[in-house]
């Protein structure tokens, strides 16, 4: 936000740089990064800025063999997953890396680029590999130096994943992995399937991570540079900051709007929240309320589209079907999700009776709109990937230059403002030191995305190996099919296989942890017989709201260390907040016309969102206990009930729901004109 802008808004405790960077090393893995100084950061980011390069090379020139590209990729990440992540948080002393860390980095990227640079001569093994049933070790030459470098690799790669992305995936894969050898898989068999094959460590997710997301997030370190997640923040400011309890709904409107670019739920909380969070309070809002709406909201954003946190162009593509089409089936629900936070947001002001910021201290919208152009990048990326103009990552590539060139304007005025004489010159070297940065900040990002993705990939491949995913489908099956009823059944695989999305997302960024859900949970549904589109929207959602979902609810907590409020009510409050990201996945599982499939006209269309739309009012004023006035336990139940059968697609549910509203809301309404309720 320029100092301009900020003089337009109240003066609120937002706490030191410091202060947020010791949030996000507290509960963003991804932040508890090594310190570097003088020469040595120099030199680190010069790695990462190359990676970058390589990677946008690699997805549009590189014409190398698949297990070529994806072992060089998977040696360059553990180079920089040693050099940025420590073996804990507090082992950060600047400078300073342990010898243990450098026996580790060198082992595992030897390990990946020695099948980089002998796959020719390793084809015997990669097809034994393929056909899971390696010859034994005799048949194949120097067959214990092939497992001791598949062990190595595996063993270092799990170690980086416990440092960057965490212990509860990690958990997951080691389970995996003792079933593995229990079921009569002998050392050779696994090492073979996991790391010399392609259904392990290199299977579908870190193949969609090396082609498409590297580019997303290289893209998303560029859009950031822009200043396009100031402009959002301004922009929500001028549309709401006015408004009853406005900090809250500009907490909403741009933790929706930073978050779809992001791809980190606790990263845009501590990112918007700092600004937010202490402008909540300040209106008069709890700490545990105001925490929770940025958590909310900014977990949101990852299932907002047309971006989603890159998830959407990912869907496209493990879905078989189009960007469009993905961008398309996601508005309701996402709208809904907002809808409801919005909703909760306004009742709470309305119960506390709490104003909005002055206009005259809020960014003027007419300004605001002469920084349009920062969209230009999400625009053209957009449009190129729906209309099938170019590929996605030709297409991301395109918007990382438009991105570079919407900058331009404002860096100019900056060096125009802080240097009389040679501006020219420092607005060059500004640019340049811009994109090493973007460079780098992308190269970086990419590191824990491509880790949980080479998990993922070691998940689906002790599944495989086992067959151990007929025996979990059969498995969710029988104990589904304890239960007579089928819609009640189906009700109880649903249910087990949420708490699975919920344990594998635990704190896994929005890209890889689509990756894991797609790989692991969606399939399950499949065979039970829900659509391959509701399936994967059905895991997509519960793999994300695990970031506010207590016990580990990471989002939430971080929103409650910046509202300096109690953790776990925060986090309660945040799942209170998205209420409908555990209604909505239900209601289109059972019925995908939520997701406007099989939807044959506009009428049906517009009925399905007006009801949806009313079915969450009632919803979220009977979890927030007030409307006119406070509604009493009784009426609260009601409303649920009502706003259910009105979000449940259908004419017959529709009715009913609809009278049942109605009648409460004038009810309540005539009840807050005779007075204010009995204590």
């Amino acid at each position: 936000m320029s100092e301009k802008d900020k003089k337009h808004l109240p003066d609120v405790d937002v706490g030191t740089a410091a202060d947020m960077e010791e949030v996000m090393r507290k509960y963003d893995r991804e932040s508890a990064t090594r310190i570097w100084e003088g020469k040595p950061k120099v030199v680190v980011g010069v790695v990462m800025a190359l990676f970058s390069l390589y990677c946008i090379w690699m997805t549009l020139r590189c014409t190398w063999d698949l297990p070529i590209r994806l072992t060089s990729f998977l040696g360059l990440i553990t180079i920089m997953g040693y050099l940025t992540y420590p073996a804990r948080k507090d082992h950060v002393k600047p400078n300073s890396m342990p010898w243990y860390d450098i026996v580790l980095m060198l082992l595992g990227a030897g390990s990946f680029f020695y099948y980089c640079l002998n796959y020719n001569s390793l084809v015997m093994v990669i097809t034994s590999a393929a056909k899971i049933n390696p010859a034994s070790e005799s048949a194949i030459p120097n067959a214990w130096f092939y497992l001791a470098i598949g062990v190595v690799a595996i063993l270092v790669l799990a170690e980086l994943c416990r440092r960057c992305v965490g212990l509860p995936i990690l958990c997951v894969v080691g389970a995996l992995l003792i079933y593995t050898f229990a079921s009569g898989q002998n050392l050779a068999r696994v090492i073979y399937t996991l790391f010399y094959g392609t259904s392990g460590v290199m299977a579908t997710p870190i193949q969609v991570c090396a082609k498409f997301i590297a580019v997303f997030i290289i893209f998303g370190a560029f859009l950031e540079r822009t200043g396009i997640s100031n402009f959002f923040i301004d922009l929500a400011n001028s549309l709401a900051g006015s408004t009853s309890g406005g900090p809250a709904k500009v907490a909403v409107i741009s933790s929706a709007l930073c978050g779809m670019v992001s791809g980190s739920s606790v990263g845009n909380t501590v990112t918007t929240g700092s600004v937010t969070i202490p402008m909540m309070k300040r209106t008069g809002y709890q700490g545990e309320f105001a925490g929770a709406v940025e958590a909310a909201a900014s977990t949101g954003g990852q299932i907002m589209p047309p971006i989603m946190g890159a998830a959407a162009f990912l869907m496209a593509e493990y879905m078989d079907t189009t960007y469009a089409n993905v961008a398309v089936k996601a508005i309701l629900p996402a709208l809904l999700y907002f809808t409801g936070i919005f909703l909760a947001v306004h009742l709470e002001a309305r119960r506390l009776n709490l104003k909005g910021v002055p206009r005259d201290q809020l960014p003027k919208f007419g300004i605001l709109i002469r920084s349009i152009y920062l969209l230009l990048p999400l625009v053209i990326l957009v449009w190129m990937v729906s209309t099938g103009t170019r590929t996605l990552q030709f297409s991301a590539s395109i918007a990382i230059l438009l991105a570079i060139l919407v900058s331009l304007p404002h860096m100019f005025t900056d060096s125009r403002a802080q240097h009389d004489e040679g501006f020219a010159v420092h607005f060059v070297k500004d640019t340049a030191s811009m994109i090493v940065s973007a460079l780098e900040a992308g190269g970086r990002s990419c590191i824990t995305v491509a880790v949980a993705c080479s998990m993922a990939g070691m998940v689906a491949g002790c599944i495989t190996v086992t067959g151990l995913a007929s025996k979990l489908i059969n498995g969710v099956i029988n104990i589904s099919n304890m239960i007579p009823i089928p819609a009640l059944s189906l009700f109880i695989a649903l249910f087990l296989t949420m708490l699975c999305c919920i344990v594998l997302g635990m704190g896994v960024p929005t890209t890889a942890n689509y990756c894991i859900m797609a790989s692991t949970c969606a399939p399950i549904l499949i065979q039970l017989g829900i659509g391959k589109i509701p399936a994967h929207f059905f895991v997509f959602y519960f793999g994300i709201v695990a970031d506010i979902t207590p016990p580990v609810a990471l989002a939430a907590y971080a929103g409650s260390a910046i509202a300096k409020s109690d953790p776990m009510k925060t986090g309660v409050n945040a799942t209170k907040l998205a209420i409908a990201a555990f209604i909505v996945p239900y209601i289109f599982a059972y019925s995908p016309a939520m997701l406007f499939v099989d939807v044959t006209s506009v009428f049906q269309v517009v009925q399905i969102i007006i009801s949806a739309l009313l079915g969450i009012f009632g919803v979220a004023a009977a979890l927030n206990g007030y409307l006119f006035r406070p509604i009493p336990r009784w009426m609260r139940f009601a409303l649920v009930i009502a706003g259910l059968a009105m979000m449940v697609p259908g004419s017959a549910t529709d009715v009913v729901g609809l009278i049942a509203l109605a009648a409460m809301v004038f009810y309540q309404r005539a009840m807050a004109k005779k007075g204010p309720a009995a204590a």
